[in-house]
């Protein structure tokens, strides 16, 4: 492998050894003894700080914040991973503390692990090969995510939270910490536990994020109707199409509910609906 050091660069450290064929902005400053591989990409306002590990081919936007000794861009914890082209991809103005792990995809889905923008991922996160991140998601320290889990827009996941492969957590949703999420967490809501259940919305988080007094009521009631009540889900879910309108928020409730391959995570004491086995 063709390897350099960049000095003449005053903000990348001496230290620092970049392969040639990587592409980094002018601007972006990089602590001393990290290594930047073949294929990073790496844009302008981005401070990658000391031993820090990027490689493979991993495309970072502008105005990230990358701490001390994260590895990004390794290649997925997969035995049937053979070296194949596949990526990491992270967006603009995200928070990367230390020891965070992003593994790029497997070739099982679209060769992607994509985070987006506005994101927060404190110390020891660990986001598997093939994941999902919204915007503005913040994950505690140590919140592990396995494979192919998707993360929508404002979601809360709290420390030592570990989420099953192909789970997915919803806008605006909060994990407690220490939880086991085995199901999908529908956007709104509040879960903890091992396994997790649900325990009414998010109401705290709705209210600072701007939701209306309207929007609130609504997605009450809704909860009310799909959680709490005696119906199915089916039947709840066809119930709360038919007769709370169609407002943008619940809406978004009932795609995800119905798109759900993993089931939906209940209210403790409630059956799990699941098409599959843990």
């Amino acid at each position: 492998m063709q390897i350099k050091t960049k000095t003449g660069n005053k903000l990348i450290h001496p230290t620092v050894v970049i392969h040639h064929g990587a592409e980094i902005a002018e601007d972006v400053e990089i602590g001393p003894y990290s290594v930047i591989g073949k294929d990073v990409t790496i844009g302008k306002g981005t401070i990658v700080g000391p031993h820090v590990v990027i490689d493979g081919w991993t495309s970072i936007g502008h105005g990230c914040k990358i701490y001390q000794f994260a590895s990004i861009g390794a290649p997925p914890q997969d035995i049937t991973y053979k070296g194949e082209k596949t990526e990491v991809i992270i967006g603009d103005n995200n928070v990367i503390r230390e020891f965070v792990t992003i593994h790029r995809a497997t070739t099982k889905a679209d060769r992607k692990t994509v985070i987006g923008n506005n994101n927060t991922l404190l110390a020891y996160v660990h986001i598997a090969h093939d994941c999902k991140i919204g915007n503005n998601v913040i994950m505690a320290n140590a919140a592990t995510l396995a494979g192919h889990v998707a993360i929508e827009d404002y979601a809360y996941i709290g420390g030592l939270v570990a989420i099953h492969q192909f789970a997915r957590v919803g806008a605006y949703a909060i994990i407690g910490g220490a939880s086991a999420v085995t199901h999908d967490i529908p956007p709104y809501v509040m879960a903890v536990g091992n396994r997790a259940k649900l325990y009414g919305l998010n109401k705290i988080g709705l209210r600072r994020q701007g939701f209306s007094r309207e929007d609130m009521e609504s997605l009450k009631k809704a909860y009310n109707i799909l959680f709490r009540s005696s119906f199915t889900l089916k039947d709840a879910v066809n119930k709360v199409e038919s007769e709370m309108g169609h407002s943008t928020r619940l809406a978004h409730l009932i795609k995800f509910i119905k798109a759900s391959k993993r089931g939906i995570t209940r209210e403790k004491g409630r059956r799990v609906e699941s098409s599959e086995e843990d």
